[in-house]
């Protein structure tokens, strides 16, 4: 299978595990060295002097889903329902076993009747791991970084 095959097949599942809720599948999709950052105002400001939405080592990731997976997450019971679309992905292999991949998303919540819409653009940093990957690394950029947004008690 080409590289962009292999990455697009990793990236729809990876989508899946986040919609379905199979927040252990989602975590082992991981490396143990990875960074999950969702900026926030901006695209590109520096996370260790801005405030950001989410940024997390995998240390943090594994707090994060044992509180989704939490009984006393309130927020989530009963769970939204989500669906994401993810196209326009576009693959650049380097030398290092990595691979940079990036792709767009739109992302509809359905919770206690109210239904959100998130957009926006995922940047991988990618590390071949057998026949799949790794994620080293994981940026969120929404269209919406810079509005107000509620609690997100979800993955993005």
């Amino acid at each position: 299978m080409a590289i962009k095959e292999q990455v697009e097949s990793f990236l729809f599942h990876e989508a899946d595990c986040m919609d379905e809720g199979r927040y252990d599948d989602w975590l082992s999709l991981w490396d143990e060295s990875g960074i999950y950052w969702i900026p926030c105002n901006q695209d590109d400001p520096d996370p260790t002097r801005h405030v950001s939405i989410a940024y997390d080592t995998y240390e943090r990731l594994v707090d994060r889903i044992e509180r989704l997976k939490s009984p006393t997450m309130h927020t989530q019971r009963p769970r939204s329902k989500m669906r994401r679309v993810i196209g326009n992905i576009v693959v650049d292999e380097d030398e290092d076993d990595e691979v940079e991949a990036t792709a767009n998303f739109v992302l509809v919540e359905l919770r206690k009747r109210e239904q959100d819409e998130f957009a926006g653009k995922t940047v991988y940093r990618l590390k071949k791991h057998g026949n799949s990957f790794k994620i080293l690394h994981k940026k969120v950029l929404l269209v919406q970084n810079d509005d107000p947004i509620g609690v997100l008690t979800f993955l993005l």
